[in-house]
């Protein structure tokens, strides 16, 4: 299932283990907004669908993380962003930046013991859209969030990209905010970006929530209608939105984008308290988090080598008949 082939030796040193197939794009400083062309990469470790896989994501010089390293913004006059892709569409698996990790890596998430993959609902399968996050944000556990009246929900802030490829996991994408729907999933405000990669062949037409409507048609009901069920067969109730599930337009994502930025700044300033986040990096200049590219390549080496993927449950092809009152 994965579309990366990777070499997963260490054998020869550590220049083998940091040596995969690299992405391009064009990253962009926060202070200066001048761009230049940095390579990603990714970096197996552990078995796929086991508690003990790990996506580590790299730059030429090395390990980063993809929470901290990864510059938020592309271009801000264009205003187009970093994404980082945790789950490819049409895929089960439920994968997600890790916070209390050294780096950060993605990882599966796990529930009673066991790899977490999401249900399908008929008529969806898996993730209907490539699943993933903004670098350098968090969503304040601490802040009771004037719209939605809940704290948010202590992750980096969520994307929806919408484009016709399918993404892969690890990859980090340029995108354009349409606008955002506000998920409350148990009782924290979990913001849900509706984005499209910049590549896209109409990614210049798309700038808006109406736009979503015109060539999206059915996607934006079809979004809310996914997340509302899609924990429905783990036995728990339907989720709920704010603004009645109304998806509010790009000038409004982007203020929320501002906020979120601000508040993952106050986590690695050490302006508020992390409570056991990894605010470990290897880029930040002058940060009290940052370590040194070797130190990061010993965390990685630690971790178990890349093994062949476990065996999947055959529950995880079923088609679960969920409909909402």
């Amino acid at each position: 299932m994965f579309a990366n082939k990777i070499s997963h030796v260490l054998a020869g040193g550590l220049h083998k283990l940091f040596s995969h197939q690299s992405q391009r794009l064009q990253c962009v400083s926060l202070s200066s907004g001048i761009c230049s062309n940095m390579a990603y990469s990714i970096v197996e470790r552990g078995s796929p669908y086991s508690p003990d896989y790990r996506v580590y994501i790299q730059n030429k010089n090395g390990p980063i993380s993809p929470l901290h390293d990864i510059p938020l913004v592309v271009d801000s006059t264009k205003k187009i962003f970093n994404m980082v892709v945790e789950v490819p569409r049409w895929t089960n698996a439920k994968m997600e930046i890790t916070m209390k990790e050294i780096l950060n890596p993605i990882k599966q998430d796990v529930k009673k013991g066991k790899p977490r993959f999401v249900a399908n609902c008929f008529p969806h399968h898996g993730y209907i859209w490539n699943y993933g996050a903004l670098p350098q944000t968090w969503e304040n556990p601490e802040h009771l969030d004037d719209g939605t009246g809940c704290k948010g929900d202590n992750d980096p802030i969520d994307v929806i990209e919408i484009g016709s490829r399918v993404a892969k996991r690890g990859e980090i994408l340029q995108v354009k905010i349409l606008g955002t729907i506000a998920l409350i999933d148990e009782g924290e405000t979990d913001w849900k970006l509706i984005a499209i990669d910049v590549k896209d062949p109409i990614a210049e037409q798309v700038n808006d929530v109406p736009d979503v409507e015109k060539y999206f048609p059915g996607l934006l009901k079809a979004s809310v209608e996914w997340f509302k069920i899609y924990k429905i067969p783990d036995g728990k109730p339907e989720n709920q939105f704010a603004f009645n599930g109304e998806a509010k337009p790009a000038s409004f994502a982007h203020k929320i984008v501002d906020e979120v930025h601000r508040f993952w700044k106050s986590l690695v300033n050490k302006e508020v308290d992390a409570k056991g986040i990894s605010c470990v990096n290897t880029t930040i200049e002058g940060n009290t988090f940052k370590i040194a590219v070797t130190e990061a390549k010993e965390v990685i080496n630690k971790t178990p080598v890349y093994g062949q993927p476990q065996k999947i449950d055959p529950i995880v092809d079923k088609w679960h008949y969920v409909h909402l009152k």
